[in-house]
C-alpha cells in the first residue's frame, strides 16, 4: 500500500498493450474522451523531442501538437486514429518567413491507424488538411520553418519516434 493513502499498486499494469489499458480503462469506467486520449496510456511532451531536451523546445513540440490535435479533432478524425502527435526533429531546414532567410526546426506529424498496436498504417489524411495543419504550425509556431508527415507503417517502424 501505498504510504497514508490506502492504496494498492496493481501491477503488472506496464506490461499491458496500449489496446489492453484502453479497455481496461472502459471497463473501470474511465470517460471515453479520456481512454481515447493520444496516446493513452503513453509518454509526456519531452519524449516526442528528439535530441537534447530543453524548455524552448518541449514548447516548440507542445504548441505544434496542440494545432495538429485541434485539427484533427475539428475535423472529425479524432477517434479514426489511433494515436497521433507531433514532433520536433533535431536538425534545422532553411526556410523563407517574410523577406528573409531562416534556419528553424522541423516538425514531424505521425499518425496511425491500428487495432491492437502491434502494427500500424499511416493515417492516409487528404493533403488538403494535410496543408493547412502545416500552415498553421509554420505560421503560429515560432522557431518552425518546416513539417513533414511521417507514412512509415510498424513493422518496420514504431509509433514513437523515439
Amino acid at each position: 500500500m501505498t504510504e497514508g493513502h490506502g492504496l494498492k499498486l496493481i501491477e503488472p499494469l506496464r506490461e499491458l498493450f496500449k489496446d489492453e489499458v484502453r479497455e481496461l480503462g472502459r471497463q473501470l469506467g474511465i470517460d471515453e474522451e479520456l481512454v481515447m486520449r493520444h496516446p493513452f496510456p503513453g509518454p509526456g511532451i519531452a519524449i516526442r523531442v528528439l535530441g537534447e531536451v530543453t524548455p524552448e523546445r518541449v514548447e516548440i513540440a507542445r504548441r505544434a501538437d496542440d494545432i495538429f490535435i485541434n485539427m484533427i479533432r475539428e475535423n472529425g478524425l479524432y477517434n479514426e486514429i489511433g494515436q497521433a502527435f507531433a514532433a520536433l526533429d533535431p536538425s534545422r531546414a532553411v526556410g523563407v518567413m517574410g523577406d528573409k532567410r531562416v534556419y528553424q526546426y522541423i516538425i514531424i506529424l505521425r499518425a496511425i491507424q491500428t487495432k491492437d498496436f502491434m502494427s500500424a498504417n499511416p493515417y492516409p489524411f487528404d493533403h488538403k488538411l494535410l496543408n493547412e495543419i502545416s500552415t498553421r504550425i509554420t505560421n503560429e509556431v515560432d522557431g518552425v520553418c518546416r513539417v513533414v508527415y511521417d507514412v512509415t507503417s510498424k513493422p518496420p517502424g514504431t509509433i514513437e519516434l523515439e
